[in-house]
């Protein structure tokens, strides 16, 4: 599920200095989507001693009586009374002369034991003569079964002897599940029966099926049946379900290419009735993330309203239906009695159950975001929750705490909640374990505690290193902001001192063991998922230990030494590659790092030169221009860009802090993810400037659909220059890939360069030491009158060939040559000299001039 917005036609301005270009109209793009709140919320809660008992979801009512015991250990007697669990109970060995465990379900028993009147109520309890579980209806009897499954293998039960306990259960939600409703890569079919032995142990009631690239779920194949193999494996998982008391609900998305006719109602009525012969008895309809006539809500209501009277109604054994509407995010829902929801409200079968995602597409669930739509749709409504699912950051995996569901919410207020979880199925079920006991018990909820049982539950051989890497892999980095590494305290080089150092260290020293750690994780599904995140985390760890060395050997002030070790912890292409495409730590973590490499470069050229270095920060409205997103308006590399994560708004603004004034001769903007029809960009804004971040000058008029800017001019003193959003309806995100100020220029060096890339050899004289340039071949450059000597900062590849410096007179006559030998180089200027030939093949980061 994602957010669909069309564009709008935006016609360029042509104007002085300025080079402009056109929008497209319309679009779809899931990656522009995610609007949410780049506030970062702490986890609530405290971890809980619960005595050696471990259940999930947590019970509403549980007593202990520590001075009685239960001993199983020699087997039990089963007296399954309506004959409904044969195949649950095998966590139980079997002893003729054991204690009894009895098990029954229905209205009067469950009256008799103070059994909730309510679908999924149970009793259960253990005293020293047996067991006995009731349960309001089977599926009850069967959570009874499943608490006294957790208990069992409770630390309390050691040894085989169950502590007493009465347990007096119900869910507070009537739906709790799952909805495989992410784009990317579909679960496989061992995964998804493994999520559903999941979700039936801890009590979880809906599965429902909608993966966006299964095409015979959406289009273009959502008319046609499955083929064999994939009806086979339906069938395999509607059984399963059965099993698990789950509710297996098939969904499908027609709504993009539907037509609104006989037709195409036979199409669907007829995919309904495939899908009953594979046992699917629940259904959804999903109206999400499309354009064009199958977005008219008076449209779905009226086939919505004939498929319950002429299909479900008429089948009998069919559950209510579900949909899925265009509008299912207050952000651009219509709000007015026109409204899609509102006419829903008005039209649709009270019955038929519709979801809704909250404020925003990824968005805490809140009694505010409840009351606006269950006022217009005039039921309570569905809550899809789009948590964990990371199909917008497909290189984040998400392992933190479950949080941001409000714990005063009730049945009256939402029907039920279903988690949309990421595309890796096994590495979700940590948050999921967190959704099912929030479903369950939601007053109860405590997400710190949920966490630290979930880990030791689904991991326990690996628990500490697999804690280890959770507590550091939380966060989105963009988009619905996560909590991350909240143990963990970092710094910048400023801040450095030994006892902070030698804190990190420790941690640090963790981090880099939990690779190796975690390959004796027993589920090997689970680890299979997480692999490529523990590798590069292990690499992360390794980085910023090696960080912290240079911290010491910068602050000891060999420039030398410093700068040797700096260029080897920084990471090759191929490295850096790996880095972005599998991310953990982008909190704390990461940014140590890179923040840490940064501050030492910048430091190292402020002193060999006694000047600022041209090395610019993101500054702006957006709260996270102050991460280290923003670097990528600034790596020159126009493939990358920054997003703001959030919707724009009237004021917005994004712009570089120069370090210090400078004089500003030429500003470049590149703003979108291309520069053709991308839908996240200021279509109405202004370049200014600022000399004290208050009081700001234009450079150049306003402007209307422009992508890339130019500006260029006289002169002006400024520390700071932006980007500001004009007046305009868009909500979209903003994206900039490049923002240059003053890039270095050929004919402003004052000099000549010469290389087989030239305009690349000048990163090797724009006075920012974090820029570098390949040099494969000689680099030749002028020596300006009154220049004494140079320092250069490079790193070699290790090719065959030196690394040679040569000084020429301006005949041509070589005065003298050197060997390099090290990354840190000084030469002195000999008398006569004009120019200077580097050759060979390394990275040059800067060359210096005194």
């Amino acid at each position: 599920m994602t957010n669909f917005r069309k564009l709008l036609s935006l016609l360029a301005v042509g104007l002085l200095g300025w080079s402009p270009l056109q929008a497209q109209d319309e679009g779809f793009d899931l990656a522009s989507q995610r609007s949410e709140s780049q506030d970062v919320r702490k986890v609530p809660g405290h971890v809980v001693d619960h005595g050696g008992i471990v259940i999930n979801p947590t019970p509403h009512s549980l007593e202990v009586d520590a001075a009685q015991r239960l001993d199983i250990s020699g087997g039990v007697v089963v007296k399954d009374r309506r004959r409904a669990f044969g195949d649950e109970l095998d966590f139980l060995a079997v002893g003729a002369k054991g204690p009894v465990v009895d098990i029954d379900f229905g209205a009067k028993r469950a009256v008799k034991a103070g059994v909730k009147p309510l679908s999924g109520a149970y009793e259960l309890r253990v005293g020293p003569k047996g067991v006995s579980i009731v349960g309001y209806d089977e599926r009850g009897a069967f959570y009874g079964i499943q608490t006294l499954r957790q208990l069992a293998a409770s630390p309390a039960a050691a040894g085989g002897k169950l502590p007493a306990v009465v347990v007096n259960d119900y869910p507070d939600l009537p739906l709790r599940g799952v909805v495989e409703g992410f784009y990317g890569t579909p679960w496989s079919h061992e995964v998804r029966l493994s999520l559903i032995d999941f979700y039936g142990r801890y009590k979880m009631n809906c599965y429902l099926y909608g993966p966006k690239d299964d095409p015979y779920h959406s289009c273009p194949d959502w008319r046609k049946p499955y083929p064999e193999k994939e009806a086979c494996n339906i069938r395999e998982l509607v059984e399963a379900c059965r099993r698990n008391r789950v509710d297996f609900v098939w969904a499908i998305h027609p709504g993009q290419d539907i037509k609104w006719n006989e037709e195409d109602y036979a199409n669907l009525v007829r995919k309904f009735e495939w899908m009953y012969d594979l046992g699917v008895r629940s259904f959804a309809i999903f109206f999400d993330d499309i354009s064009g006539e199958g977005t008219d809500p008076v449209r779905q209501t009226e086939l919505l309203n004939r498929l319950n009277e002429e299909f479900v109604k008429a089948k009998g054994d069919v559950a209510p239906l579900t949909v899925c509407p265009t509008d299912y995010s207050k952000l651009w829902a219509n709000p007015t009695p026109q409204g899609s929801l509102s006419i829903y409200g008005k039209t649709l079968d009270p019955s038929v159950a519709v979801f809704w995602t909250g404020d925003v597409v990824c968005s805490d669930l809140t009694p505010e975001t409840m009351e606006w739509v269950n006022l217009r749709i005039r039921r309570p409504a569905f809550y899809w929750w789009n948590y964990p699912v990371t199909d917008y950051v497909r290189h984040i995996i998400m392992q933190g705490p479950v949080y941001g569901l409000d714990t005063t919410l009730s049945a009256d207020d939402l029907c039920g909640l279903v988690s949309n979880p990421m595309e890796h199925g096994e590495a979700s079920k940590l948050a999921l374990y967190g959704v099912a006991d929030y479903t369950w018990n939601v007053a109860a909820y405590n997400p710190i505690d949920n966490w630290e049982r979930g880990l030791a539950v689904l991991a326990p051989e690996v628990r500490d290193a697999y804690r280890t890497f959770a507590i550091h892999s939380c966060d989105t980095e963009t988009g619905y902001r996560r909590d991350e590494s909240w143990e963990t305290e970092t710094f910048r080089l400023a801040d450095h001192t030994p006892e902070r150092a030698a804190a990190l260290r420790t941690e640090l020293e963790r981090v880099v063991r939990v690779p190796a750690e975690m390959e004796h994780c027993d589920n090997g599904l689970l680890l299979a998922e997480l692999r490529p995140w523990l590798v590069e985390f292990g690499k992360l760890g390794e980085r910023c230990l090696r960080t912290l060395d240079l911290m010491e050997l910068y602050n000891g002030g060999d420039d030398a030494a410093f700068w040797a070790a700096y260029v080897a912890n920084r990471m090759t292409p191929e490295e850096l590659k790996a880095y972005e495409a599998h991310k953990s730590g982008t909190m704390k973590l990461q940014p140590f790092y890179e923040q840490g490499m940064d501050d030492m470069a910048s430091g190292l050229f402020e002193r060999l030169t006694g000047e600022v270095p041209a090395v610019y920060k993101g500054v702006g409205s957006f709260r996270n221009l102050r991460t280290t997103l923003s670097k990528l308006m600034f790596d020159h590399d126009s493939t990358t860009h920054y997003t703001s994560s959030v919707s724009q708004q009237a004021g917005d603004w994004i712009g570089a802090d120069l370090g210090c004034v400078r004089k500003v001769h030429e500003v470049n903007i590149l703003q979108g993810r291309n520069s053709v029809d991308d839908v996240d960009y200021f279509d109405h804004a202004i370049v200014e400037a600022s000399a004290d971040g208050r009081e700001w000058m234009p450079l150049g008029d306003s402007l209307r659909g422009v992508y890339d800017i130019r500006w260029t001019g006289e002169p002006v003193e400024a520390r700071y220059v932006r980007l500001r959003r004009l007046d305009s309806p868009k909500s979209n995100w903003a994206s900039v890939r490049s923002f240059e100020v003053n890039p270095v220029r050929a004919e402003r060096l004052g000099f000549e360069v010469a290389a087989p890339d030239a305009a690349a050899a000048l990163y090797a004289f724009d006075r920012n030491p974090s820029t570098s340039f390949r040099l494969d071949g000689s680099l030749r450059f002028g020596i300006p009158a009154g220049t004494q000597g140079y320092t250069m900062l490079l790193q070699s590849d290790g090719a065959v060939a030196p690394v040679q410096v040569r000084q020429y007179a301006a005949d041509g006559t070589l005065l003298s040559e050197a060997v390099v030998d090290e990354p840190f180089f000084r030469m002195t200027v000999s008398d006569g000299a004009a120019t200077v030939e580097v050759t060979g093949g390394l990275q040059v980061f800067e060359i210096i001039a005194k």
